[in-house]
């Protein structure tokens, strides 16, 4: 296992000079492919010869330049644990719950090799997880995206993990999340209910009419900033990737600060508003403050609650202003 990242450096030739950078790749490292170099590319591990990233995978190259293409280095066979803050909100010997920050992925996978939740988990239980999902998700039940903050519960047995995953599967498992989005969604509370599958796009999760998943979304306004912004609970009924965000998307209400399914929204935000601090909040408005279930050994019935983060504060402090 490499722990270093390993450096190429190649020089374009007369008969490749025209082409685009990532063929001029594909072609010169052919043991990786196009997908994968062009990864490389946008996270700036490719360097022209002034050493300055160069971040576009559709550039012409030119006869005699120098390319630095630095591969990262392999991911670990296993995750490894990594003394990571946690915010452990309940723990017994069968299970735990966390309360996750922003910013931090669950599980170790493409473009995040360590310093996940797991990592951190493996430290905090010295290894104690549940081995379904294991190598590289031991002990994880379910997932909330990297940039939405709030808790999860993991499962510290393989029969803690049974008994949760049946518990989601049976929609018996109580969540709930607060979210902020663009808008004032009519009516103000309702149900959307409408299958999700994959996009054109494989990063990105749409409604579709045919060969999603069945996914139900409950949703409540609790708050609302003019016409410009709406403090929402949703509930989920189901767990699809992206749910709330596609969802809330679909009835023209994407969430403050999403990436993927609202854009930068400028059209909403006048120049009187305190438009910098809209338009350059940092993550998806999205919180999972309450999560519910059965407890896998005794049978109790455990419901935790989370506070809004500072960010999503500062956030309703600026449309209260507005």
């Amino acid at each position: 296992m490499s722990l270093l990242a390993t450096t190429y450096t190649l020089t374009v030739d007369s008969d490749k000079a025209g082409t685009r950078l990532d063929r001029f790749l594909a072609a010169s490292l052919p043991e990786f492919s196009r997908s994968q170099l062009q990864a490389m590319v946008s996270a700036g591990n490719v360097a022209a010869g002034d050493g300055r990233p160069v971040t576009d995978s559709s550039l012409r190259v030119r006869e005699g330049t120098t390319f630095a293409v630095a591969v990262p280095p392999s991911p670990p066979e296993v995750p490894e644990p990594q003394a990571i803050a946690l915010e452990v909100v309940f723990e017994d010997e069968h299970v735990l719950v966390v309360d996750k920050a922003a910013g931090l992925v669950v599980h170790p996978g493409a473009g995040n090799r360590d310093r996940t939740l797991v990592n951190a988990l493996l430290a905090h239980t010295a290894g104690k997880l549940s081995g379904i999902g294991a190598p590289f998700r031991p002990g994880i039940v379910h997932r909330i995206d990297k940039d939405t903050s709030g808790l999860l519960v993991v499962a510290k047995t393989d029969a803690a993990h049974r008994s949760l995953a049946g518990q989601f599967a049976e929609h018996r498992v109580e969540r709930a999340y607060h979210a902020i989005v663009w808008g004032h969604p009519e009516p103000p509370s309702g149900r959307i209910e409408n299958a999700i599958g994959r996009a054109r796009v494989r990063t990105r999760m749409a409604v579709v009419a045919r060969g999603g998943k069945p996914a139900v979304t409950f949703y409540e306004t609790k708050a609302s900033y003019g016409r410009l912004a709406s403090f929402m609970h949703c509930r989920l009924e189901t767990g699809r990737t992206h749910q709330i965000r596609v969802h809330m998307s679909s009835i023209g209400h994407p969430l403050i600060g999403d990436p993927t399914y609202a854009g930068r929204r400028r059209d909403v935000v006048s120049a009187r508003q305190p438009a910098a601090e809209l338009l350059s909040f940092p993550r998806q408005a999205l919180h999972a403050y309450l999560i519910g279930f059965r407890h896998p050994a005794s049978g109790e019935t455990l419901r935790f609650t989370s506070s809004l983060p500072r960010d999503i504060n500062r956030l309703i402090s600026c449309l209260e202003r507005v």
